[in-house]
């Protein structure tokens, strides 16, 4: 049963002793909404998060992030290309349609079609076909050892409710479409959605029919987004929400003398980083005209060199980050350590000699584009930046806003409207090649391959060994290759510039038992209020 999920944490399995009778309301805020609740539609954090509560995967992970079952009961390769789910059975949507190959099938083929933002787990796909009910087989155009690991992400919605509902394909967000799946939702999952409001209020209430067995005793889970932190903070210490998420490091301490507050923190796999516009001849946003300075490896250097991610940690983060010189975290299948070492901070005299030597004497004045409500301290990341910079003669303007408009201006929405830009990435299989794959590989016209290479970066080699990587099944082998792609596109290339992993940071109510996972997703599954 999927109550195997809580096993490997002591704290999750004592969850189980409260009565279920004890049901609660659970109140919580965060600074930003959910984009959508189409699970297919934006591949971002807190909305798969949000959509997780509804719709299930073939497979999940647990606490400790161990894959565990899902809607499908197994999974293996069959043959070098071909893989086989065998499917959970009596299990039924929450309007009592019950769950079967046919949804998988369409799903599957949903997430890799139209509007979608999840293509890029596909890369492989040949083609998904229904054996029986309860059983379907993947062929992939290659080996892909690592499918199961990119299908944990995507959600199984039902064919027959997409169909009635005239949703059959995404809405594709980039575009500003909008369907039924935008704002309604019916799937399989621990809860139901009650009532969606964009930006104001999403409740969800506890699925009575769910196939598994809840350790949750909550009736409703009641989600508002408050920007203000102090807001947030206010509304936590006077009891009028449960939980918040994104503790400002400034009030953790104080959070933490509270007697009636618990904070719960621990390093998060996602690591924030800047990217650069490596693929116009001529950035958007500068005063360079007829060349692109990020075009040049010494000049990405020279901003890599000059950010100094410990005084951002002390000043900004108020030591609650964890810097890093790699776009994956510890826990992340591939991290290398020895490549974890940021090279030494270059004085402003020798920054400026490697601007100059570029062709750039006297510096140069360019647009930086951050949100403001998406990660901890995003906007005052940016304008630690944008004051280091200054000191070696690149003057940033810098423009922050809320998420949604940001990523409709950096995306294909907006044309990669940007020239340099703060990020976070975690990748959903834990594994390297999500990275390489979504950042590292270049952008193709259909969306399979670097889907969040913004800014377009490019390496022949690093695509050869991306793809090589894909299909080794020789984990030895493997793990050379993901070291030698790293060492070309961060230690060579300086491709991005990593800052840190963000430290997890919930403000939680001492009546309300939680469970923190890694990679941040809110489970309120595994929550209990006394």
């Amino acid at each position: 049963m999927f109550v195997a999920r809580i096993a490997a944490l002591t704290a999750a399995a004592a969850l189980c002793a409260a009565s279920v009778a004890e049901a609660k309301t659970l109140r919580w805020a965060s600074q930003g909404d959910a984009l959508t609740m189409d699970p297919h539609s934006q591949n971002e954090g807190p909305t798969t998060a949000m959509n997780q509560h509804v719709y299930e995967a073939l497979i999940s992970r647990d606490p400790s992030l161990a894959k565990v079952p899902a809607l499908a009961v197994s999974w293996k390769p069959i043959a070098p290309d071909v893989w086989e789910f065998k499917l959970r059975p009596d299990v039924k949507f929450s309007d009592g349609t019950p769950f079967t190959a046919d949804d998988v099938v369409f799903s599957i083929n949903r997430a890799n079609g139209p509007g979608s933002n999840m293509n890029g787990n596909f890369s492989t796909l040949k083609e998904i076909k229904k054996i029986n009910d309860f059983r379907v087989e993947v062929t992939t155009s290659v080996p892909d050892p690592l499918l199961a690991d990119k299908w944990q992400s995507i959600s199984i919605m039902s064919k027959a409710w997409a169909e009635k509902n005239n949703a059959v394909n995404s809405a594709d967000m980039i575009k500003n479409e909008e369907n039924f799946a935008t704002r309604n939702a019916m799937g399989t999952g621990p809860f139901m959605l009650k009532e969606r409001r964009a930006g104001e209020k999403t409740i969800l209430v506890a699925n009575p029919t769910w196939w598994d067995k809840p350790v949750h005793n909550l009736t409703e889970v009641i989600f508002t987004p408050v920007p203000n932190a102090a807001t947030r903070i206010a509304a936590l210490k006077a009891g009028d929400i449960d939980m918040t998420y994104e503790v400002p490091p400034a009030d953790t301490e104080t959070l933490k003398k509270d007697a009636n507050i618990k904070v719960i923190e621990g390093p998060e796999t996602r690591v924030v980083y800047l990217g650069f516009d490596q693929e116009r001849d001529e950035l958007v946003e500068s005063n360079v005209k007829g060349k692109n300075p990020f075009k040049d490896k010494r000049v990405r250097e020279a901003f890599h060199r000059s950010i100094d991610v410990d005084a951002i940690k002390r000043t900004v983060m108020r030591g609650q980050s964890f810097p890093t010189d790699l776009m994956v975290a510890p826990g992340i299948n591939g991290y290398v350590k020895d490549l974890d070492k940021r090279p030494p901070l270059l004085k402003p005299e020798e920054a400026k000699k490697l601007l100059a030597d570029a062709g750039y004497p006297n510096g140069f004045e360019l647009g930086m584009d951050c949100p403001n409500d998406r990660y901890v301290n995003d906007e005052a990341i940016c304008q630690a930046v944008t004051a280091m910079l200054a000191r070696v003669g690149v003057k940033i303007n810098l423009l922050a806003q809320p998420k949604a408009k940001y990523f409709a201006k950096i995306l294909v929405s907006g044309g990669y409207d940007t020239s340099f830009f703060l990020l976070g990435w975690t990748p959903g299989s834990f594994d390297s090649w999500n990275v390489l794959a979504n950042m590292y590989r270049l952008r193709d016209e259909k969306g399979v391959g670097g889907n969040n290479n913004v800014g377009n970066y490019s390496n022949p080699k690093v695509e050869e060994l991306t793809k090589q990587i894909l299909v080794e099944v020789d984990t030895a082998k493997r793990d050379q290759l993901i070291k030698a792609a790293y060492e070309i596109g961060q230690n060579q290339d300086w491709g991005y510039v990593p800052l840190h992993q963000q430290a997890l940071a919930w403000g939680v109510s001492k009546k309300v038992k939680v469970v923190q996972r890694a990679d941040n997703q809110i489970l309120f599954y595994w929550f209990r209020k006394d």
